[in-house]
């Protein structure tokens, strides 16, 4: 599979049926994100890994309600960063920007592999902290789910989630997000 295939099939799917993690896989993943570009080479992203039964527990506590279906994931990786270990170039704070490359090359090499990572913001921030003994002048961007996709929709999902697992969500036409040369304020502004 190539970078083109694995961003064309890459899916934020919920039903998720569980796999072996070993440590291959982790170093494997790991690997993949390390190589992504930052200023300074500062690489300020970071990722627990969290695979064990009790510690997922911990997590599956931290999840909102809508969120429940993860408890099907055979691993959660928090990622998270700060703000001091990156470059700060006036009003421009890179530290979120170059974390969110290294976790999308982790979800494209996690997608070759023909496995689901799903990235999600619906966690308690304090309380994954707590779980995991992360520091609090650390922020936690996303916790990403690994497992591979069910052909069985998870008991847990919304009506909406259901359709989402059935056909990927619509995405916006070229010209919503993209402008040739230069900013036009009154560029189409379709709706997906």
């Amino acid at each position: 599979m190539n970078v083109s295939d694995a961003i064309r099939v890459r899916r934020a799917y919920r039903s998720l049926d569980p796999i072996k993690i070993t440590e291959e896989l982790i170093r494997d993943l790991a690997y993949h994100a390390e190589l992504a570009p930052s200023c300074n080479n500062n690489q300020p992203w970071r990722f627990v890994f969290v695979y064990d039964d009790k510690q997922l527990t911990k997590i599956h506590a931290t999840l909102s309600k809508n969120n429940k279906w993860m408890e099907s994931a055979s691993m959660i990786i928090a990622v998270f960063s700060r703000q001091g270990e990156d470059c700060v170039v006036k009003d421009r704070v890179y530290n979120q920007f170059d974390t969110g490359m290294a976790t999308a090359l982790l979800i494209l090499r996690a997608t070759e592999l023909g496995l689901v990572a799903h990235p999600v913001a619906g966690y308690d921030e304090a309380e994954v902290k707590l779980a995991l003994d992360i520091p609090d002048n650390y922020q936690i961007i996303a916790l990403v789910n690994i497992g591979i996709h069910s052909d069985k929709i998870n008991q847990h999902l919304s009506e909406k989630q259901v359709a989402t697992e059935l056909e990927r969500p619509p995405r916006y036409p070229f010209e919503k997000f993209a402008y040739l040369n230069k900013y036009t304020a009154d560029a189409p502004t379709t709706t997906a």
